[in-house]
């Protein structure tokens, strides 16, 4: 079959040898600019033109969107300026590259008096669907929801581009993946002092949209802000914000609560409050903000902005409350600049006519490289693992024994709660080096089995809810990596490096739980041994090393001695340097087991999925296993308060999420003989 395009076209459909269109008699084209074949009409574009399904015979058939530029508007400056606007924003989009997340624009072009712009086409559901087939969401799934949307919503900000049309139907959860794809950017506009309604249309949506973007056609970051929150409580309550500010205006958002089903958190509550503020000012003014207040009672969700914090420790944002921890423990709310990757969104307005574009890896992983030579000693800086020493070069076979470890030594430090240091011993532990291959290894230490108390005790300051109760565990004996697994240990094994701060020693990031579940699968295929991600209980006994305080170093920590945002701190210590970014693997002192970085420079995943207590937990050091989409990470990262990095914070994040504060080490069970 093939489609007319004719946009008044009634009947557009016709036989594959139909030279004219059989309803209207327009003149058919097999091949639009000898690429593209026009399969069928997927929706009308008000007075601009249609949007059809195609296939691209360059890319093997793949399936595409194509918009079509047909104004009916009469006079001439209309005409143009849609014209204008169109060819425009689509150069300007077209520079801006590609994103897995986006869908990509494939061509924009004239033809036949038509302009014509094509974009990737996303198999799935939009999330008006999704609710309507599956009921109401979750708060875990509307703080998913956030997490995922918030970042992109972020860097568009950044590139002056403000999408002014969110809401569920613009929200697609791609069928491949479940990955949150935001689409339909026609509404999208480059910002300048403000944004106004351009060629006489409205923009936006009633009821999502705010009150500025509504009566003066002015829309601001903070206006694509007020649209998410509208659809999170669509998502969340299943009533149309559309059909309440129907009947009610904007007034509906100050009573918002009652079309809750039940009481919604507190904490999330807040978020909502602040991001449906009717009054601009009053409203959140960046999604980095936001970002800042995501919190998920009662543990900490880890998105790439950082500094998540729950009700129950401190929010990092102004007008939050404080409930325990003092002024004097953390300090300062002012936003950083974070370097990561992020996505970049544009698009046009044409009316009704709506496209979606990839973005592009903004991450410059060479910059503000950060000396780390004054906070390392020698006892303490690692032998760069890409480039071994001839002491490290030996490889054990399948089975690790007593016989063939090595031993090395090293410095530990104890801390007060002003963060000087206290003690310095000398230490020794066992290691044995795994070979990658092309001279890179990784070192595994000994960890020896013991029981300890796992959770924080309640009087420990910052401490959350879900690291209760604290109970006894038994774990056995098991070997670890000695650092943060590295950018040259995963190039080895996976054949690519996915990390934003570059650098062969750095830690890997921008890996999502299943990659790094992938790397492990991949590296026991390799040397026939058992290795997998640890269980929540292993990395918190193996990151205590037999103490009991807040961080194995003690009471308290300073920037010389973890990578965190030394805009914070962590009961008397001082602040300090804020790196904005990962360092090299090692470069700060280990604790009693010999493990480095277990706290700060990147989270952790963990095998576990996330529970919200420790009631019923297991006390024999197994992970909590099985199908779900929500996974443990440990350990706080660069961009995180110091509050974060205490041995029993416990974050969580979606299996697929990948950003530059994550990343993982490995142990090897099953291999020991000793």
């Amino acid at each position: 079959m093939i489609c007319c395009l004719n946009p008044d076209c009634s009947q557009p459909i016709n036989p594959d040898d139909n030279e004219f269109c059989q309803s209207c008699r327009t003149p058919l084209i097999p091949l639009l600019i000898n690429r593209f074949r026009v399969l069928r009409v997927l929706s009308a574009e008000g007075g601009f033109g249609r949007t059809y399904l195609a296939e691209d015979s360059q890319k093997l058939n793949e399936t595409c969107v194509i918009k079509q530029l047909a104004p009916k508007q009469s006079g001439t400056y209309a005409l143009k300026k849609a014209t204008e606007l169109f060819i425009e924003e689509a150069k300007r989009l077209q520079d801006l590259g590609e994103h897995a997340q986006i869908p990509t624009l494939f061509a924009y072009f004239e033809d036949n008096g038509f302009l014509y712009l094509v974009q990737q086409f996303i198999k799935g559901e939009n999330l008006l669907d999704e609710l309507e087939l599956k009921g109401k969401y979750k708060e875990t799934q509307i703080r998913e929801l956030l997490l995922d949307l918030l970042p992109s919503l972020k860097f568009i900000h950044e590139r002056q581009v403000i999408h002014r049309d969110i809401k569920p139907q613009n929200i697609m959860r791609r069928a491949s993946d479940g990955k949150l794809v935001l689409i339909d950017f026609g509404a999208s506009k480059q910002l300048t002092t403000t944004v106004h309604t351009q060629i006489g249309t409205q923009i936006g949506s009633y009821g999502y949209s705010p009150l500025e973007q509504i009566q003066g056609g002015e829309a601001y970051p903070a206006s694509d802000l007020f649209a998410l929150g509208a659809t999170c409580f669509h998502l969340l309550t299943g009533d149309s914000p559309f059909q309440l500010w129907t009947i009610n205006g904007f007034s509906w958002v100050n009573n918002w609560r009652q079309y809750l089903p039940s009481p919604v958190d507190q904490d999330l509550g807040k978020v909502l409050d602040k991001l449906l503020k009717i009054e601009i000012q009053e409203r959140y003014q960046s999604a980095d903000k936001v970002i800042k207040d995501i919190q998920i009672p009662p543990t900490i969700y880890v998105p790439p902005g950082g500094n998540q914090i729950s009700q129950n420790q401190i929010s990092g944002n102004s007008g939050s409350s404080q409930n325990q921890i003092s002024q004097n423990q953390i300090s300062g709310n002012s936003p950083t600049t974070i370097n990561r990757r992020g996505f970049i969104y544009g698009g046009l307005f044409l009316g009704g006519v709506t496209v979606a574009f990839m973005g592009q890896n903004l991450f410059s992983g060479k910059q503000n490289q950060t000396s780390i030579s004054d906070t390392a000693t020698p006892e303490n800086t690692p032998t760069p693992e890409n480039t071994p020493t001839p002491e490290n070069t030996s490889t054990p076979e399948n089975t690790t024994s007593s016989n063939n470890l090595k031993t090395f030594s090293f410095e530990v430090v104890s801390t007060n709660a002003t963060g000087n240091i206290i003690n310095r011993r000398n230490e020794s532990a066992k290691y044995f080096a795994e070979d990658l291959g092309n001279g890179v290894t990784l070192e595994m230490v000994e960890i020896p089995g013991e029981t300890f108390i796992m959770g924080s005790p309640e009087n420990e300051a910052g401490r959350n809810s879900n690291e209760s109760p604290q109970h006894q565990v038994t774990v056995p004996s098991f070997f670890m990596g000695k650092y943060q697994l590295t950018q040259a240990q995963y190039q080895a094994i996976m054949g690519s490096n996915p990390s934003g701060f570059k650098g062969n020693n750095r830690p890997v990031e921008q890996v999502s739980w299943n990659d790094a579940v992938t790397f492990c699968e991949k590296l026991s295929q390799k040397t026939g041994k058992n290795y997998k991600l640890p269980s929540e209980a292993e990395w918190e006994y193996a990151c205590r090393a037999g103490t009991t305080t807040p961080f194995y170093f003690g009471e308290s920590i300073t920037p010389e001695l973890v990578n965190y945002d030394g805009n914070y701190t962590y009961a008397s210590a001082p602040k300090g340097q804020y790196r904005q970014q990962t360092t090299d693997v090692g470069s700060f002192p280990p604790n009693a087991f010999g493990l480095y970085d277990m706290h700060g420079n990147v989270w952790e995943w963990c095998q576990d999925n996330y529970i919200n207590s420790y009631n019923n937990a297991s006390t024999d050091g197994s992970a909590l296993t099985g199908q779900s989409r929500t996974k443990l990470l440990r350990g706080g990262s660069w961009n995180y308060y110091p509050v974060y990095c205490r041995s029993a914070v416990r974050g969580l994040n979606g299996l697929g999420s990948n950003y530059s504060n994550i990343g993982f080490r490995v142990v090897c069970s099953g291999a020991a003989k000793t």
